[in-house]
């Protein structure tokens, strides 16, 4: 029985020793049309650099440096469902809030991610989107003040300015801290 048994190691230990062949290198497949665009894609980090742009001129109130981004025609939309059409009524919002509203705003904990949408998946559009979160900190009027994660989507035209953006805020945090009329 010892020999058996002696005889059962030795030979799984030579079996397992022996070297392998190489397996023949498969041929590689042939690209197809569909193959060689994939649906998304990283886009060019200077569009983190606008966004960040963006966000440096909000926070000194700059209203000319906020614009510069814009297309005429862009949409700014909330998750709310509120929006504004066209870069002169963002600017008025903008002039406004700054003015009126928000005293100091600042920003911090940013994540950026630049994508080149090739195939849309759903209902997004093809192109350039700049997708943003950041925590917000903004004195308002009144003395005041709210912290909150915010998230943005940009998207851009060919031009590279934004039109449309996609805004996802918590009206709570905002509300409360607002001066009362």
């Amino acid at each position: 029985m010892k020999k058996m048994l002696l005889f059962v190691l030795c030979t799984s230990l030579l079996v397992s020793c022996k070297k392998a062949e190489p397996a023949a290198p498969a041929a590689p497949a042939e690209p197809t049309a569909d193959s060689t665009t994939q649906p998304a894609e990283f886009a060019d980090a200077k569009y983190t650099d606008i966004g960040k742009g963006y966000l440096a001129a909000l926070t000194k109130g700059d209203t000319d440096g906020m614009m510069a981004i814009y297309a005429d025609n862009a949409k700014y939309t909330w998750n709310a469902g509120d929006s504004l059409v066209g870069k002169k009524a963002i600017a008025d919002f903008w002039v406004d809030r700054r003015k009126n509203v928000i005293e100091t705003i600042s920003f911090k904990n940013d994540i950026w991610l630049p994508l080149k949408v090739n195939k849309p998946q759903q209902m997004e559009q093809t192109g350039v989107w700049l997708l943003s979160w950041y925590q917000v900190t903004a004195k308002y009027k009144g003395g005041k003040s709210m912290t909150q994660w915010m998230h943005m989507l940009y998207h851009f035209d060919d031009n590279d300015k934004v039109d449309y953006v996609s805004h996802y805020v918590d009206r709570v945090p905002i509300n409360a801290a607002m001066p009362k009329k």
